[in-house]
């Protein structure tokens, strides 16, 4: 194995249990019990599991069935919406090609996610949102159709929302004061400026930093984090994607949550420990357990 994809070492312990608010166990190596508990070892005692399509959701939902401090996360990502309505021929996603369903099979897999985000296990829908950087112009009908729809099955459910917002800031922010959002709204990977920090921060919206927080082109991201009001901000790994600095293009896993939390902790100027704290308390907060 390269040092290129050998996993990173293990951070020192946070003094302060914290959660990885968003993680993709089923994309990561190793057995879920493996990654659980490689990241309590160092201080990350809870993760919410999220689901991209309905394969991933129903394996979400049972994952935090099977274990307690597994939080489930059910929707279908913005970029499989349109896979689905207008099928997938290069079988892009982890389902091999695919036909085009129409508007009918959409309504299909919404059901499903509205049939799992009623479990008890599953703390929120999501994630859903807009991702313009992956889907041309023909697929935002399909994400903006979907996106409403995960916002009403969220409200209905009194389930967090988990959105997902990769150059849409514009259309996710009209999109959610259209539909209403609901009272628990988390943006993963918070990917705006200062200026979208403080519209989130009026409207209450949860802003989740990952480790893209710590690359050295993202100061954007750190002026967003200075100004986030703290009983909004969460931190996540979105694992196995987006590590931390030094470790950026290695694996990621729940484990390495503390590298980002001091990173952060540096950027608000505060002690590590008061950082976790108001974490833990927000991610219980958002999510509801």
């Amino acid at each position: 194995m390269s040092s290129k994809d050998a996993p990173p070492p293990l951070p020192e312990p946070l003094l302060v249990p914290v959660a990885d608010s968003h993680t993709h166990l089923d994309m990561q190596s190793g057995t879920v019990g493996e990654a659980l508990t490689k990241a309590a070892a160092v201080g990350v005692t809870t993760v919410v599991q999220v689901g991209c399509d309905l394969k991933g959701s129903q394996w979400a939902a049972e994952t935090a069935a099977a274990h307690e401090n597994v939080h489930a996360a059910v929707a279908l990502h913005p970029n499989e919406a349109p896979r689905i309505v207008l099928g997938d021929p290069d079988g892009w996603s982890r389902q091999g090609a695919r036909e085009a369903g129409g508007d009918a099979a959409l309504d299909e897999a919404l059901a499903e996610i509205d049939r799992l985000a009623a479990l008890p296990y599953v703390r929120a829908v999501g994630e859903t949102g807009l991702d313009y950087f992956r889907t041309g112009p023909e697929g935002k009908a399909a994400q903006e159709r979907s996106f409403r729809a995960h916002i009403e099955i969220a409200k209905r459910h009194g389930k967090a929302l988990v959105i997902h917002d990769r150059e849409a800031h514009a259309d996710v922010l009209r999109v959610l004061d259209e539909e209403g959002a609901p009272e628990r709204t988390v943006f993963h990977c918070y990917s705006g400026d200062a200026e979208m920090a403080e519209i989130c921060a009026a409207k209450g919206y949860y802003m989740s930093f990952a480790g893209n927080m710590t690359f050295k082109n993202a100061q954007p991201l750190r002026d967003a984090l200075a100004v986030a009001p703290l009983q909004l901000v969460l931190v996540e790994t979105d694992a196995p994607f987006l590590t931390p600095a030094p470790y950026r293009g290695r694996p990621n896993a729940p484990y390495l949550i503390p590298v980002t939390v001091r990173a952060m902790a540096a950027v608000r100027g505060i002690a590590e420990e008061e950082l976790c704290e108001a974490i833990a308390v927000n991610t219980a907060t958002a999510f509801d357990y």
